[in-house]
């Protein structure tokens, strides 16, 4: 069975499935391959598309789920982009908003269920980030106006009446100890800090089957303020599960555990958290080629925790709206935005009492962020050398204080390859090949698909402008030998 539907006489060609199809290089032999492995992954083992198949496609024949959702999300991937399926011309069918969608309903039940449904599913059945039938990344105004409800207060006759249920629960409730809150909040510390330094991939899962269990918790009679520091727990876990989804290329995946964290971190009435959350999906735009909503993304984090976010928090905010007007290509506003995140930085004094998911953005981190801004207007600008100059001294001191940060091995790794690329602008392929050379066994180290895919485009972009500089084919040939090509394992 070829998975597919909807004959009759009248189909035209698809033509923006023929354009993205086109603009790809894949043959059709190649796109069927690949559609039936990914069916496979998935566990729908009654596809089996072939070249004629793929042909019916581009000659306007619809396709039935999931195949829609696996074209959507493999050419995403290949153009690093989001690519709806819409944008391919192809109808999906309705699936309820547990399964795909962003737009879930924000209230404390309804919030428990998804999550403990989102990530049961993930533990039992995710393969390359597809549940069930598999997701879709959400992008533009079906992304940003379901968020912008984050803002919306929950209305007093609802707060009471919720505050009175929890109140008679707890009165019926074996309810959680201190020191079994406390131990699940260590516990999400320490996943943070192995995320740091091993990637996103080595205990994901464990950070998932975690997730699960504090719905489970929360399933049961609470008191309010236990219910609370419940959500909050289960907000940064299910970031954490967004991140390092995102992290290792699950990009659909990351954006729902996202989505789900800043319902939870809602109920948990914690405002900042939300807005770290936020910012967390701002970058996975960036990253998806989608500045526009990015910067959508963190102006309504700043706006939601302007009252209520550390001066490190709102430092961190910043520095992503930098990040995101340099992909905008919009220097002056780039500029101000670096001037605020080193300005509001310096406001934050040592020993102040701050939660535990700010802690990464260090002066390391501050550093690292406004110098991919400079980077980034560099490429926008078509490799300006001024903007490039600009990136250098940022970025070195970057890596140089992140080679003391044993924490932080992934951050470090990153910001090398950074300042290889900031040496690639400059022209300077030999220092280029020293930094990313310096950065192979950190990525060999940690669990990143981020980092082996910068690192893999970086000596490529070199070996091309540079084919015949020494150091360059030493790294090339370095680089095929130690971190060859592999598919995303499924964690």
């Amino acid at each position: 069975m070829g998975g597919s539907g909807g004959t009759g006489a009248d189909k035209r060609p698809n033509e923006p499935l023929g354009s993205w199809f086109v603009r790809s290089g894949w043959s059709k032999g190649e796109l069927a391959r690949q559609v039936n492995r990914r069916a496979r992954q998935m566990g729908a083992h009654h596809i089996s598309t072939d070249t004629s198949r793929v042909r019916r496609w581009l000659d306007g024949e619809q396709p039935r789920e999931p195949i829609p959702r696996i074209l959507s999300e493999l050419f995403s991937e290949r153009f690093g982009c989001v690519v709806g399926i819409e944008d391919l011309g192809l109808r999906s069918a309705h699936q309820s908003p547990s399964v795909s969608g962003v737009d879930l309903p924000w209230a404390g039940p309804q919030t428990v269920s998804l999550i403990s449904e989102f990530s049961r599913s993930d533990l039992m059945l995710a393969r390359r980030g597809f549940l069930g039938t598999s997701l879709a990344l959400a992008a533009g105004p079906a992304l940003i106006e379901p968020m912008q409800r984050w803002l919306v207060p929950v209305s007093p006759g609802q707060a009471s009446a919720a505050q009175q249920a929890a109140q008679e629960r707890s009165r019926r409730s074996n309810r959680l100890s201190a020191p079994e809150l406390d131990l699940l909040e260590s516990t999400t510390v320490m996943f943070r800090q192995w995320d740091a330094q091993c990637g996103g991939g080595l205990r994901r899962k464990a950070v998932v089957g975690q997730l699960h269990e504090v719905t489970d918790l929360l399933q049961e009679p609470q008191s309010e303020e236990v219910s609370k520091r419940l959500f909050k727990v289960a907000a940064e876990l299910a970031e954490l599960a967004g991140w390092m989804s995102y992290d290792i290329g699950l990009q659909p995946t990351a954006q729902k555990y996202f989505v789900l964290a800043l319902h939870a971190s809602k109920e948990a009435g914690d405002r900042p958290l939300g807005s770290y959350i936020l910012s967390s999906m701002s970058r996975q735009m960036i990253h998806l080629d989608r500045p526009d909503d990015a910067l959508e993304l963190i102006h309504l984090a700043q706006y939601g925790s302007r009252e209520s976010a550390t001066p490190r928090t709102q430092a961190m905010l910043y520095a992503m709206e930098a990040r995101a007007y340099a992909s905008m290509g919009q220097p002056s506003k780039v500029k101000r935005a670096v001037r605020m995140a080193e300005d509001t930085f310096g406001d934050a004094t040592p020993g102040d009492p701050e939660p535990d998911w700010i802690r990464f953005f260090s002066e390391a981190e501050l550093n690292a962020e406004n110098a991919h801004s400079y980077r980034d207007l560099a490429y926008v600008a078509g490799r300006s050398p001024t903007y490039a100059s600009l990136a250098n001294p940022v970025m070195q001191r970057a890596v140089e204080l992140f080679s003391r940060d044993k924490e932080h091995q992934r951050s470090y790794a990153l910001n090398l390859i950074g300042m290889a690329t900031v040496h690639l602008l400059q022209k300077e392929p030999e220092q280029c090949a020293v930094l990313a050379q310096q950065a192979i066994p950190l990525a060999k180290k940690v669990r990143s698909e981020r980092v082996n895919t910068r690192l893999r485009k970086t000596v490529d972009t070199a070996a091309r402008n540079f084919e015949s500089v020494a150091e360059v084919i030493q790294l090339s040939d370095e680089l095929a030998q130690q971190l060859p090509e592999t598919g995303v394992e499924a964690v």
